[in-house]
């Protein structure tokens, strides 16, 4: 039994590695001379925004727009054995931005966004929201003292360093925003102070917020303190109304995050990527100790043909061993971006999880980047929940524990490329071998994702602008 499980798996990978491969080789094959590129790895994007000419348009006034299209297929949709989907994501920005003043900005953004080819009862919250405001905010900026200030009030996005900890998830078709304030001071060396909260997509009716403001937090970007060093201190503060705790009294939440996130460079071609943060407060009546860190390392082989880029990454986010019943100990994972944080196939979230992680990132022309992992994905603590990556319990642990840590192992081949400069095409493929934790609780449905999506931007002026990358 164990002998045909571990062939079939061997047979899987086989066609998954096949399917990567030739996915590589077909996008390797519209250049062929070597460029230097770092694999963007997520959040970031590549490609320019294109820049168009409306002569009739005041030039106080800018109009852009962002169309992107992404198919997707799945095998065991929902953990459901043989559940084969294959559906498209559809998103479309548009936004107007006006410039009355040189101290006054103001930006309007809509969403609207389909899962077409799902039923309605299976689609992800994340994954429609038609015709919706997506950002509306007014930007007060100038330089008291010299110091560039700016202040933004309104509905806006947060996305800070590496967006593990905070993030606007652009991956999902609807990506995160908040409704509040932030007041960004300084430029490369600077902080930003917020008090915000958290937008709800609601499909069918308009997105808002919940009662009041329950995020905030300052959060710093340092660059030029320590040479090759770019330093990141933040202080969060997480507010909610109505939880209960694990002696079923109801209360509030007050949590406190603190930590620092450190990328640079070493000698050597070695370049690296740190963060950590522990979290403190209450929960009604229980008091919460968690913490979450991850350390990435890669070294780079210039002398070879396509540059190759070998890393390891190690993850950890704690999980409640239950040994104190006065006590939380899962790690809040906040708002992050967490796509390809636990492999392409996004089920897992930050919480109550370790994983050790191999990249291999290729740049084979300076429009083609190329990235394969391989992961191993275990619970932090045998006694807590198995979490998405939308923080919800996917499996709760039976009295006593899991039996085993081991939710399973993943790999992914994922390759992008810049068409002509304003085309981006992505194309992955990504394959979860299924672990005791999943395999033991019903949850053990080998799951494959494919993707392919092409993105365009573009903006409009009264003169034609410079292109320039979008970030």
């Amino acid at each position: 039994m164990r002998s045909n499980l571990f062939s079939n798996k061997i047979h899987l990978a086989t066609r998954i590695s096949s399917i990567a491969l030739a996915a590589i080789v077909a996008f390797s094959a519209v250049h062929a001379v070597a460029q230097s590129t770092i694999y963007a790895d997520y959040p970031q994007k590549r490609g320019k925004v294109e820049p168009l000419q409306w002569n009739d348009l005041p030039s106080w006034m800018t109009l852009s727009m962002e169309l992107r299209g992404r198919t997707e297929g799945q095998t065991s949709y929902n953990y459901t054995q043989n559940g084969d989907r294959i559906y498209e994501l559809t998103r479309a920005y548009g936004a107007l931005e006006v410039r009355p003043t040189s101290f006054f900005t103001g930006y309007l953004q809509f969403i609207d966004t389909h899962a077409l080819g799902l039923p309605t009862h299976v689609v992800a919250a994340n994954m429609r929201d038609a015709f919706d405001l997506r950002q509306g905010y007014a930007d007060l900026h100038g330089r008291p003292g010299g110091v560039p200030v700016d202040l933004f009030a309104g509905r806006q996005e947060l996305k800070f360093g590496s967006e593990r900890i905070i993030g606007i998830s652009d991956w999902t078709n609807n990506s995160r925003t908040w409704d509040g304030f932030d007041a960004r001071i300084g430029d490369k060396n600077r902080i930003d102070l917020f008090s915000t909260s958290v937008v709800a997509v609601h499909p069918t009716s308009l997105d808002k917020h919940g009662a009041g403001l329950t995020f905030h937090g300052a959060y710093g970007s340092i660059s030029t303190w320590i040479p090759k060093v770019h330093l990141s201190p933040y202080v969060l503060v997480h507010t909610v109304r109505g939880v209960t705790s694990n002696q079923n009294i109801k209360g509030n939440e007050v949590e406190t995050t603190f930590g620092t996130e450190v990328e640079g460079t070493l000698p050597a071609n070695f370049d690296y990527e740190a963060n950590a943060s522990l979290q403190r407060g209450s929960y009604s009546n229980n008091s919460i100790h968690a913490g979450q860190n991850f350390d990435k390392l890669a070294y780079t082989i210039e002398k070879l043909p396509w540059e190759p880029r070998i890393g390891g990454e190690f993850d950890y986010a704690t999980g409640n061993d239950h040994t104190n019943a006065n006590r939380i100990g899962t790690y809040d994972q906040s708002y992050p971006s967490n796509h390809n944080a636990f492999g392409l196939v996004d089920l897992f979230g930050y919480q109550n999880i370790r994983q050790e992680r191999i990249n291999l990132d290729l740049g084979p022309t300076k429009n083609l980047s190329i990235l394969v992992q391989g992961g191993f994905l275990n619970l932090a603590q045998k006694k807590d929940s198995l979490y998405s990556s939308s923080a919800s319990v996917v499996i709760k642990p039976p009295t006593g524990g899991f039996a085993t840590d081991d939710i399973g192992q993943e790999f992914d081949a994922s390759a992008k490329y810049v068409f002509h400069d304003y085309i981006v095409a992505n194309i992955g493929v990504g394959h979860l071998f299924p672990g005791k934790v999943l395999l033991d609780n019903k949850h053990g449905a080998a799951e494959t994702i494919g993707y392919f999506s092409l993105t365009y931007r573009f903006r409009v002026d009264k003169q034609t602008q410079n292109p320039g990358k979008q970030n």
